[in-house]
């Protein structure tokens, strides 16, 4: 009988052992992750670098912070979850097919239509950009569509979602941004140390702005999904993070005297196996759902995969090199030692 091996064999394409030296490229990484967020920052007061802020700006009416409103208002290519929109429900007598029917409504005259299934498979909600001026004439176009691939689907009143309610959704999933954020410099102050959790909070801003600077440029739709995205990119991008400090303050122990810049280089070597490993698992689904997942979901995707690359890049070039600037005696800080003698 045939003895298989349990590894997968690509595992051994990794090295065990490398010693790549990282704090050597360190001011030229900082430099061009500081160009970058430089270049987001542009990007959202240029709409992705498609108008001009001086002009939006004059040609805006009201106080200071209106007009500075009106040049950030094109940011990013908001979707229906924060500009609001039309809602079309319908039941069909027969189970639909989503796919199908996504296709043929995205052929009409409407702006970004949605199709999501609900409850049952012969049930649907279509959710596309309009004002309510024309709720009407757009809704008499959706139905008259679905009614003849599916005839005798029944249809519920429409229903418009207002700029109103699309603004608190806007603002409550900055907020959650601005949580997630905090609870993490939280969560590393007590782990580690304040001067860590300043290193990883500057590392997860970095991740955040680049991946919305990159949502910014692309114009891919930014709604709640992308809102979910961005969070589980700081998810992901402490913990790569977490495994880098850990080591690190391990080290730091061991080798007293080592220079700190050979202790990250060290540290950081140590862990990079389990880096490009956790990475590329990552990336693999993330491709997957790219290609099969449909439109529905890829601005998730394309988000998650630019996210997952700066993550895995800032845990090794900003997270880690951040502790050049800390003092070794504030984090270095001997364990206590429990005398168990009767």
């Amino acid at each position: 009988m045939m003895k298989t091996s349990s590894k997968w064999p690509l595992i051994r394409l990794v090295p065990k052992q490398t010693h790549f030296e990282f704090v050597h490229f360190a001011r030229l990484a900082a430099s061009i992750s500081i160009l970058l967020v430089i270049l987001s920052f542009v990007s959202f007061a240029t709409g992705g670098f498609r108008k001009n802020p001086v002009e939006t700006f004059n040609a805006a009416q009201g106080n200071f912070g209106q007009k500075t409103s009106a040049v950030f208002a094109d940011a990013f290519n908001l979707g229906i979850d924060f500009k609001g929109g039309i809602l079309v429900e319908a039941v069909a007598p027969k189970a639909i097919d989503i796919a199908d029917l996504r296709s043929e409504l995205h052929h009409l005259p409407i702006r970004d239509p949605q199709v999501q299934g609900f409850d049952k498979p012969n049930q649907v909600m279509v959710r596309y950009l309009a004002d309510h001026e024309d709720m009407e004439r757009t809704t008499k176009i959706v139905r008259d569509a679905i009614s003849q691939k599916y005839p005798g689907t029944t249809f519920p009143p429409a229903s418009f979602v207002g700029s109103k309610v699309s603004g608190e959704l806007y603002q409550n999933g900055i907020m959650a941004l601005v949580a997630a954020i905090s609870f993490m410099l939280v969560f590393i102050w007590f782990r580690f140390e304040l001067q860590m959790g300043v290193g990883s909070v500057a590392a997860l801003l970095h991740d955040v702005i680049l991946t919305l600077g990159f949502m910014s440029v692309t114009r891919l739709e930014f709604s709640l999904t992308s809102i979910a995205a961005i969070l589980t990119i700081i998810g992901y991008s402490m913990n790569d993070t977490v495994v880098v400090y850990d080591r690190l303050r391990e080290n730091m122990r061991k080798f007293k005297k080592m220079p700190m810049a050979q202790l990250i280089d060290l540290s950081t070597n140590e862990t990079l196996s389990r880096t490009i490993i956790t990475g590329m698992t990552t990336l693999l689904a993330l491709v997957g759902l790219t290609v099969i997942g449909g439109t529905t979901i890829q601005s998730f995707t394309i988000a998650m995969i630019f996210g997952v690359i700066i993550g895995t890049y800032s845990s090794i070039y900003v997270a880690a090199p951040f502790s050049l600037l800390i003092p070794r005696n504030k984090i270095d800080k001997p364990e206590k030692i429990v005398d168990d003698r009767p």
